[in-house]
């Protein structure tokens, strides 16, 4: 009954509160990943991924998401809770304040290399279509994270609509007010990919964002790197409790969509 946890660029070591994770390499079909081991006080490890490697190696193009959701199906991960750092695009919306994540816009289901964005990049039994009954996110998972939020003095802000658009540049101030009309309230370069390859190999999830600068072609925006890596600490600070909390008491929901398979002529 495992839950674990993927940490964006506002982590660049793997360090939570004032905890140094233990490294554990799992070998997937993909390639080698390296997840951290949190423990959990029941005696069941808990998990953290750092999408982006620890210390920082990887660009959101350079993310190995199949492999990293793999290895989290692996070490039997049963819900994940996806964090990011974000731009806002929606102006009523707070910075440095956790946001869950209702929905996904995510225009074309690829992957950064150009591939769909599916674990089943080759024919094998396992394969399906995801049908998504109760959506990429877990209604069960939401209500715990709510739940969290209030018991550590922490409520969340919020909950949006993310915007999936990949890296490693940014968008241009057309691409935000086309993606704000379509609905979407902030956008960051990875979290999409993740909640598509994770419900794909039967987890739940769930997602939470803090926006670290705004996305809107009418908003200022960062200086320069100091104030970009000042805003990421900030979105850290924002997040670090309420994470630690979900590796500390969170529970596995059980998956709510279903895999839509052929097998021998017929549906299954």
């Amino acid at each position: 009954m495992s839950v674990a946890v993927i940490l964006g660029s506002a982590w660049q070591a793997p360090v939570l509160g004032d905890r140094t994770l233990t490294p554990y390499e799992v070998d997937t079909r993909f390639g080698p990943v390296i997840l951290h081991r949190w423990a959990h006080p029941d005696g069941e490890p808990a998990w953290a991924l750092f999408r982006h490697g620890a210390p920082h190696r990887y660009l959101p193009n350079q993310i190995p998401y199949r492999a990293q959701a793999c290895a989290l199906a692996e070490i039997g991960a049963e819900s994940v809770l996806i964090t990011s750092s974000v731009g806002v695009m929606d102006l009523d919306l707070p910075l440095f304040q956790p946001l869950l994540v209702r929905d996904l816009l995510m225009l074309d289901n690829r992957l950064p290399d150009g591939s769909a964005c599916t674990l089943f990049d080759t024919p094998w039994p396992g394969q399906g279509h995801l049908v998504l009954d109760e959506g990429l996110f877990s209604p069960a998972l939401a209500e715990q994270l709510r739940a969290l939020s209030q018991a550590i003095g922490h409520p969340l802000a919020g909950e949006v609509d993310f915007t999936y658009v990949g890296g490693p540049r940014t968008k241009t101030a057309a691409e935000n007010r086309w993606l704000a009309r379509l609905g979407g309230q902030v956008n960051s370069m990875t979290l999409g990919p993740e909640a598509v390859l994770l419900n794909e190999a039967g987890i739940s999830v769930a997602a939470v964002v803090v926006g670290h600068k705004h996305s809107h072609p009418d908003a200022p925006r960062p200086e320069g790197d100091d104030d970009i890596l000042r805003s990421l600490h900030e979105s850290r600070a924002a997040t670090e409790a309420l994470v630690t909390a979900w590796l500390e008491r969170g529970r596995p929901a059980p998956w709510g969509n279903r895999m839509y398979r052929f097998a021998d002529g017929a549906l299954q």
